[in-house]
């Protein structure tokens, strides 16, 4: 019988964007064989063209390139509001680029010379933390509230006195571990690791530009935040029921 390729499931669809030939024609064979379906650029201008215009499911990208590089590329991706998942890679191991890319919303990241088996799994994570579907129907319980916040953790939709609060993924998950500690202190190190799946990230301003970024989001008063408390020289506190007659804690 034959097939009809209307009923095949989609494939998954990775660009990649790389300017060293070898490496680019070495990655589209090796995920192509894997299943996935491969666009390619082979420089920033081309990369970002086709990151902009095309439906992906996950980009890969080489931060240096001719053109705009990785990072600018990402940058305008996220800049469009496109929640598609992106692996960055570069030859150089340097912090200052990891925490830059991961700020920009970057969803991991690998440096040169990287083996084949690694980035497979990196895609594969990368892959199912994006997968999560909404759920058709909302069930009270699922609903978490706190101030004149409330979090629908079925859709992963967010409201502010009853109006939506656009997050990014990144977002929503450092919001989604907050919501699980509830009144329990939450180290950086403990966010980059569990979050991000990185665990010697030296630098924690990661970490702190997510949070500023929730509780201008999500606070009141972002700049005397009452539910994303500050543990000086620790990390956070999730506080739900902050009280207003409370005084809030001065973010620093």
């Amino acid at each position: 019988m034959a097939r009809d390729p209307a009923h095949e499931p989609r494939k998954t669809r990775i660009l990649l964007v790389e300017d060293d030939h070898s490496i680019l024609r070495g990655l589209e064979l090796n995920l192509t064989v894997e299943g996935y379906e491969v666009g390619t650029a082979a420089d920033g201008k081309a990369g970002l063209k086709q990151a902009l215009e095309d439906p992906w499911d996950l980009i890969i990208l080489d931060i240096m390139m001719p053109g705009p590089d990785g990072l600018e590329i990402l940058r305008r991706v996220r800049a469009a509001k496109k929640e598609t998942g992106v692996i960055l890679l570069s030859a150089r191991g340097a912090e200052f680029d990891k925490v830059v890319g991961l700020d920009l919303g970057a969803d991991d990241y690998l440096t040169k010379p990287f083996g084949l088996a690694e980035l497979l799994a990196r895609i594969k994570a990368v892959l199912r933390r994006r997968s999560s579907a909404p759920a058709p129907a909302v069930a009270s319980e699922a609903v978490h509230a706190f101030g004149d916040v409330a979090v629908d953790r079925e859709r992963r939709r967010v409201t502010k006195g009853g109006r939506e609060v656009v997050l990014t993924a990144r977002e929503y998950d450092v919001l989604a571990y907050f919501l699980a500690r509830e009144d329990r202190v939450v180290g950086r190190e403990d966010l980059l690791e569990k979050v991000w799946g990185f665990s010697n990230l030296e630098s924690n301003r990661t970490v702190d530009n997510f949070v500023s970024q929730l509780r201008a989001k999500l606070e009141t008063n972002p700049d005397q935040p009452m539910h994303f408390v500050t543990v000086r020289g620790v990390g956070y506190r999730f506080v739900a029921n902050a009280k207003a007659s409370e005084k809030p804690v001065k973010n620093r």
